[in-house]
């Protein structure tokens, strides 16, 4: 039996035993007899409501929206599967609300909605808000993802995060700017090549642009080759990072390149273009399940090459769940309206800090095969099993709330003794 058949039949089994599925409902009160049942339902349940009714704020106190985030999709572009519909893309929606319980405590209902329009998603998810304290967005293809998380934005006072986009670009801008500082190099000079040009790639650079990138020496590259302002083919998103220049082919996009990004396709990257790279290269190439370049290839082309993939089989994974789960418990805990620019750039700094501290040994012990994590050129970026990330990342990101003015609750809570649900 091949590799990837067994991995095929470990995955379906685990989806399918020992029940359907990967969450489930918990009580989390009494309801042992009849004087706990008529305070969980009728007749005492109606006090509450009464309460809620009068203030909104109260169901924060008496119900689980403060800790209840909606995990939500249509389908339309699930992980590197394309557009498989709303309910093929349950699976991935219940793997987040497992991975928003596993390490940060956040609960979860997932929700796939059957529609591809724009407004009617929007009006969906609008009309279900009570019940959620914040909503993530999840595997909605572009550009319609843009326009649905502005919209939400807009319309609610929770926070609205899709994770595609911002999540990508938190953890790989925090990988990116320790590789920088290994290589002596600074974002500000640095040459940066972006191959695709969805959801995640125009957040990417978009962040990258706020933490000091020069946005003329940043050239992105679509289907068609590098989108350069003669084109007339470009949507708004593309349009921001149009350049007038004569590169047309990845090669020449990449000529002295500092930085390569790949959120395309397998084996998109090809010799003559790192090679063409400048010298001490950095290389993201976070294609998934298969990179545009895998590192050993990379390695053996030039070994000045620091790489990071999606993959946790190598080192310097770019995985968004060191920034999601602690994003929302950060933003929860402080009841935040918005997850805006300033948390976003503070859980940056936070997840970048991290890999600079000395690896606890139960850390390392995680990771088959690893037996030393040092802050270095196979190392730049945490490990998604590092407990210290839920204390760092949330607690930055409840304090950039309230220095930003959109937290309700005006402390950080003390995540020391944060209990996880392992």
């Amino acid at each position: 039996m091949s590799e990837k058949q067994t991995m095929r039949e470990r995955a379906l089994d685990y989806h399918a035993q020992p029940m359907p599925g990967k969450i489930a409902l918990a009580i989390t009160t009494k309801a042992e007899n009849a004087d706990d049942l008529s305070l969980a339902y009728s007749p005492g349940v109606g006090e509450p409501v009464k309460d809620i009714g009068a203030d909104a704020e109260l169901a924060y106190r008496y119900t689980a929206k403060g800790n209840l985030v909606g995990v939500i999709s249509n389908g339309t572009a699930i992980l590197g599967l394309g557009n498989l519909g709303a309910l093929a893309s349950k699976p991935v929606m219940e793997g987040k609300a497992l991975l928003f319980k596993r390490f940060a405590n956040v609960d979860c209902f997932d929700l796939e909605v059957l529609t591809t329009e724009v407004d009617e998603f929007v009006n969906t998810v609008a009309n279900i808000s009570p019940t959620f304290g914040g909503i993530n967005l999840e595997d909605i293809g572009a550009p319609a993802c843009f326009e649905i998380e502005r919209q939400l934005k807009e319309k609610l006072d929770i926070p609205v995060f899709h994770d595609d986009q911002h999540g990508t670009a938190i953890v790989t801008a925090a990988g990116l700017l320790n590789a920088l500082e290994l290589r002596g190099k600074q974002i500000s000079d640095s040459k940066i090549v972006c191959l695709g040009a969805g959801s995640a790639a125009i957040a990417i650079l978009k962040l990258l642009v706020e933490l000091g990138a020069d946005k003329g020496n940043i050239f992105v590259l679509d289907s068609k080759g590098v989108c350069h302002t003669e084109r007339d083919d470009l949507s708004i998103y593309k349009q921001q990072f149009a350049q007038q220049t004569n590169k047309r082919t990845l090669q020449d996009a990449c000529q002295d390149a500092d930085v390569f990004i790949g959120v395309s396709g397998a084996n998109l990257l090809d010799e003559a273009s790192l090679k063409a790279m400048g010298p001490k290269p950095v290389v993201f190439a976070m294609a998934n399940p298969d990179p545009e370049m895998r590192p050993e290839t990379a390695l053996a082309i030039r070994d000045d090459v620091i790489i990071a993939t999606g993959r946790s089989d190598y080192a310097n994974q770019v995985n968004n769940v060191l920034c999601f789960p602690f994003m929302f418990r950060g933003a929860l805990d402080v009841r935040a309206s918005d997850i805006n620019e300033a948390m976003k750039m503070a859980a940056v700094h936070a997840i970048r800090g991290l890999a600079k501290e000395p690896v606890p040994a139960e850390v390392v012990a995680a990771y088959d095969n690893v037996d030393h994590l040092e802050f270095g050129p196979n190392y730049i970026i945490p490990k998604p099993m590092d407990p210290r990330l839920l204390a760092r990342v949330a607690g930055a990101v409840a304090q950039a709330a309230i220095d930003s003015g959109v937290a309700k609750i005006q402390t950080v809570p003390d995540y020391s003794n944060f209990q996880l649900n392992t």
